[in-house]
């Protein structure tokens, strides 16, 4: 049974009722960001049950030494850990006398969590009553600027309801935190410096290892029925990483008495060591001078731009409505693309698995939801995050025997360096090489900018063209090339030899960088002499390439008319997952890796992972026999996998299933699918979301520069629409049953395909389908 307590809304992810076993959970799905740092939904209050503690800041991490039992030539050395980073929301309170702490309280009433995805602000509310008798109602606020992304903003309200209370607020900010996820238990931060005057306070810390510097820091006001009463704290204890204020306010029955608290991070990514705490000041000042209600007011409205453009609506089921707005909500939490050394973590700022770090999801599943969404600027910011670590990619190559500027991108990496420690994914997981050189090839598609090839990408593509002339060998047994050990993207198969998606990838990346050469020689001669001399490249080399390319091996069977998934694929005893015994679901909670290993059951996309990515290689019947082949061994215990299916099974007409994996991805989460939210939730997937609707119920497809779509709806619904950046004009779409609407902003006019057949499209005119 999946989870099912969060309430159905088309703008808030809203939880009511007070239940400890949920909290974990929701302080998942209740995470705020706003690209720059983020947190997960814990209570400012002290808490003394089950809770998992997290704030993290974006490009912060600390290679967490590796634990492995055995060791490897060419194992990472450690395990890039996103920091649980210094606390910054905590208010400790106390109400005449009693430690205020809701696991504590008897009686907990009309409790309720919002998190408005519309305005971009986490809420929670209750009625609360204490051991000692004294009942409360309680209203916080919380969010972190958009525009300001070094400011959070809490605003905290209590209200006595049955008699007058002394409230003692204290709030803190303390750099005494650890992972949950610590390899060896050591702490990350090491504090430096603590201030304090007035209202405010500071404490520097910093990474051990990585010397990154923050400064977290807090400002507190305390209000009595919106006043500002202008409290100095009474007391101030501090230690050297952790400073506490008191405030005491003495509040009359049904009074409301508040405490606004300013806090977030200034650190040494953007600021020299020395003026840390200069620079937070600055953003307290301004703060101040702006005010709550002014910030909040700012927050709203740059959510409304974001959404402006971003926003998927869906007219007739709330909870599809629901699920796509948390997923581009999230997102957005997660990145904004204004800086080029940052990237996107698998859980955010929502949770600390996966350490964080960046995988090969960026380029495979959330570069065209930021192409189409925002300014291609920012999808071009996250190519340049890979061109700037094709030196740590080469190094990586390197420390596995490859020569000559050969590149392979690591699995997981924070700076480029690999740090991921499982050998079956670290050596052999090497598709995500071609992922890397995919994103660029789709970016020129998108957005028509050729000139990120000349001036990056082709440096990029070559390195990794090298890296698959080295990888494959050539089996004089077939007269033709083999790769050799390697695991897919279907993880549940470790070591196999001939993967066809591997192979499929290697060929075309090779291909692709040849054609690249051979236009940037033809077209930018100086970037390519450049380049050429740089790379010290030659033409005996490529014609080694192509060989590996023209010859490259793909296992077939004619029996059933399908690449197959890797050589032997039809050794298992191929019992389809209809036929599994529920109880054995899922299988990596309930089966031994051995047992995985040896069974037909496909994590995710494989073989249809390649017909996605190069769709336009294949026929519709070849997909439709692929997609029939193995979608019933698919378990789809991965967050990567329902929505490469749901596009395929759109595009193949099959409405009820497509429809059915849209809200597997889109409520993944929200429904708990892989019972793990608690651990954070999937951010990168939520990018496949996006293209569930837009590739696969919208058919959009860029060929030949212009876009194509087959659009289709759900029965479920009774309309969608969404918007597209194509080439800086906005497109946007509206599917009804029956027509397609299509509407352009802009001064020029835009030709689509719709179903084959061409449509002008007018500025600021409805044409009709």
């Amino acid at each position: 049974m999946n989870q099912d307590y969060i309430i159905p809304n088309n703008w808030s992810i809203i939880e009511e009722g007070f239940d400890a076993e949920r909290v974990k959970s929701s302080e998942s799905l209740f995470s705020i960001g706003n690209g720059a740092m983020g947190q997960r939904a814990n209570f400012e209050e002290n808490y003394s049950a089950e809770t998992f503690q997290g704030s993290y800041i974006a490009g912060i991490y600390y290679p967490d030494k590796t634990k492995v039992g055995w060791w490897k030539n060419g194992y990472p050395e450690y395990f890039a850990k996103v920091l649980n980073a210094p606390n910054w929301i905590g208010i400790e309170i106390e109400i005449n006398g009693e430690n205020f702490d809701l696991n504590a309280c008897p009686e907990v009433q009309n409790f309720k969590r919002e998190l408005n995805m519309k305005e971009g602000w986490y809420h929670r509310s209750f009625v609360a009553t204490l051991q000692n008798g004294t009942e409360i109602e309680v209203n916080v606020r919380r969010f972190l600027s958009l525009d300001s992304d070094e400011l959070g903003v809490i605003n905290y309200e209590i209200t006595p309801l049955n008699k007058d209370a002394k409230i003692v607020y204290k709030p803190y900010i303390d750099a005494g935190v650890k992972n949950e996820d610590a390899n060896w238990e050591e702490k990350f931060w090491e504090p430096l410096d603590v201030k304090h005057s007035e209202n405010d306070a500071f404490v520097v810390a910093r990474t051990f290892k990585t010397h990154f510097n923050v400064a977290t820091y807090m400002s507190n006001s305390i209000f009595s029925n919106d006043k500002n009463l202008n409290l100095s704290p009474v007391n101030v204890d501090d230690s050297a990483e952790k400073v506490q204020f008191l405030y005491e306010v003495q509040v009359a029955k049904g009074e409301k008495s508040s405490i606004q608290k300013f806090g977030g991070y200034t650190v040494s990514l953007n600021h020299e060591n020395s003026e840390l705490i200069a620079g937070a000041q600055k953003v307290i000042a301004s703060a101040k001078a702006k005010g709550y209600k002014t910030l909040l007011q700012e927050q709203i409205e740059a959510w409304a731009k974001i959404w402006e453009m971003s926003d998927i609506t869906i007219d007739g089921d709330v909870k599809a409505q629901q699920g796509i707005r948390f997923n581009i909500f999230q997102l957005n939490q997660t990145y904004l693309g204004k800086d080029s050394r940052l990237n996107i973590g698998p859980k955010g700022f929502t949770g600390e698995k996966y350490g964080g770090s960046t995988y090969w999801d960026t380029e495979a599943y959330c570069i065209p939801f930021y192409m189409a969404t925002k300014d291609q600027q920012v999808a071009r910011n996250l190519l340049t995050y890979r061109y700037n670590q094709l030196d740590k990619a080469i190094e990586n190559a390197g420390k596995l025997g490859f020569t000559n500027g050969a590149a392979l991108y690591p699995m997981v990496t924070m700076n480029g360096e690999e740090c991921h420690n499982e050998w079956e994914i670290t050596f052999e997981e090497i598709h995500r090489n071609g992922a890397i050189a995919f994103a660029i090839f789709n970016y020129f598609r998108f957005t028509g900018d050729y000139s990120y090839i000349p001036e990056k990408g082709l440096e990029v593509l070559i390195a990794i063209a090298r890296f698959w002339h080295q990888r494959a060998t050539y089996s004089t047994n077939k007269d033709q090339f083999v790769i050799l050990g390697v695991t897919g993207p279907n993880e549940y198969e470790n070591n196999v030899n001939n993967n066809f998606y591997t192979n499929y990838l290697a060929k075309w990346c090779i291909d692709y960088a040849l054609e690249q050469i051979e236009k940037v020689a033809k077209e930018y001669a100086s970037d390519y002499s450049r380049i050429i001399a740089k790379v010290n490249l030659d033409k005996a080399e490529m014609a080694q390439w192509k060989k590996v390319a023209d010859k490259m091996y793909f296992p077939f069977s004619e029996e059933h008319d399908v690449y197959l998934q890797q050589d032997g694929f039809l050794d298992k005893e191929l019992v389809k997952v209809n036929d599994l015994d529920k109880s054995q679901r899922p299988i990596n909670q309930k089966w031994s890796w051995d047992r995985i290993l040896r069974s037909p059951y496909i994590k995710q996309a494989d073989v249809l992972q390649g017909f996605y990515f190069f769709e336009d290689h294949f026929s519709r019947e070849q997909l439709e026999k692929h997609f029939d082949f193995y979608e019933p061994f698919t378990v789809h215990e991965s967050s990567l996998s329902p929505c490469v299916h749901s596009i395929q099974a759109a595009g193949l007409g099959r409405m009820e299933q497509a429809y059915t994996f849209y809200l597997r991805t889109s409520r993944l989460d929200l429904d708990d699918y892989n019972k793990e939210v608690e651990e954070g939730c999937h951010i990168t997937s939520m990018a496949g979301t996006w293209m569930s609707i837009v590739e696969g119920f919208g058919g959009m497809r860029v060929k030949n520069d212009t876009l194509h779509f087959e659009p289709r709806i759900p029965e479920q619904w009774e309309g969608y629409s969404f918007k597209i950046n194509f080439r800086n004009q906005i497109l946007q779409v509206s599917v009804a049953s029956n027509e397609t609407k299509f509407s352009l902003e802009g001064t020029k006019e835009l030709t689509v395909y719709v179903n084959g057949n061409a449509v002008l499209v007018e500025p600021n005119t409805l044409v009709t389908v």
